[in-house]
């Protein structure tokens, strides 16, 4: 079943703006782990707000769980560069914080807190964020902002989690625990990913299908099945097939980038 599916969208900015992306076709199954690689300017933050309803197409349509996108998505987990946490939030109220606002949730929030309490708990331990609860957001390193970050968009079980350049802001060594995190959340309770990257080592480490966009208005010129053997672990980055891989993309890109 697809989860997500874009029919011939297209969207611009203002009435006369340009257009950012401009007839795209794409589609993700339930439970498949997306990535969107690009150059800059080519739209892979506007799927983003085209898929999650904070922004309408221009042209075309674009649907989530069989169902044409009008508005706001609640059943949609989000997570961007900046982890966003609020500063006056303890790291586990930051993580509740969707259980108050989604509609599914929000009316029982108070009267089962404490089991809340406990599934948060436990997704933090589940990230390594184990005796964290009561840390403010100042008290944690970028990495573990991040992490407490993305169980909050997964504290509401939702059926897709967004991912916008999530690990741009870390280092080299941080960024690649956490695609060791994601990728362990991910196998373990399988759930439907967009991951929105610059960085094509992650794309094909974490992915099980690259599309790559063309400069703006973006188009898709390419979608590149990633069929590397899962559980994947660091040291396949390390191999020739993931090289060839990269290899290839970066090699779109190049090619986009140059104009031909």
């Amino acid at each position: 079943m697809d989860l997500v599916e874009f029919e011939n969208v297209s969207m611009r900015y203002g009435e006369d703006g340009p257009l950012a992306i401009e007839n795209i076709s794409l589609s993700v199954k339930e439970n498949e782990f997306v990535a969107v690689v690009g150059p800059s300017g080519c739209g892979k933050s506007t799927l983003m707000k085209l898929v999650t309803g904070l922004a309408p197409p221009s042209d075309g349509y674009v649907y989530l769980g069989g169902k044409q996108v009008a508005g706001p998505q609640k059943g949609v987990g989000m997570a961007f560069q900046a982890s966003n946490l609020l500063p006056w939030r303890t790291t586990l109220e930051n993580v509740l914080l969707p259980l108050e606002i989604v509609a599914e949730y929000r009316h029982k929030f108070r009267r089962e807190k404490t089991q809340f309490e406990e599934l948060g708990r436990a997704l933090l331990k589940r990230v390594g964020l184990a005796g964290c609860e009561h840390k403010y957001p100042w008290e944690l390193s970028g990495g573990m902002q991040q992490r407490a970050s993305i169980c909050r968009a997964l504290i509401h079980r939702p059926s897709l989690l967004m991912l916008d350049e999530p690990f741009g802001a870390l280092d080299a060594f941080t960024r690649e625990e956490l695609w060791c995190m994601v990728r362990d959340l991910w196998q373990e309770e399988p759930f439907t990913v967009v991951l929105v990257t610059h960085d094509l080592r992650e794309a094909v480490f974490l992915a099980d299908t690259v599309y790559v966009m063309s400069k703006g208005p973006g188009r898709i010129l390419v979608r590149k099945p990633v069929n590397l053997p899962r559980p994947r672990e660091l040291s396949v980055t390390y191999t020739d097939p993931f090289a060839d891989l990269v290899f290839e993309l970066r090699d779109h890109i190049g090619r986009i980038r140059e104009g031909s």
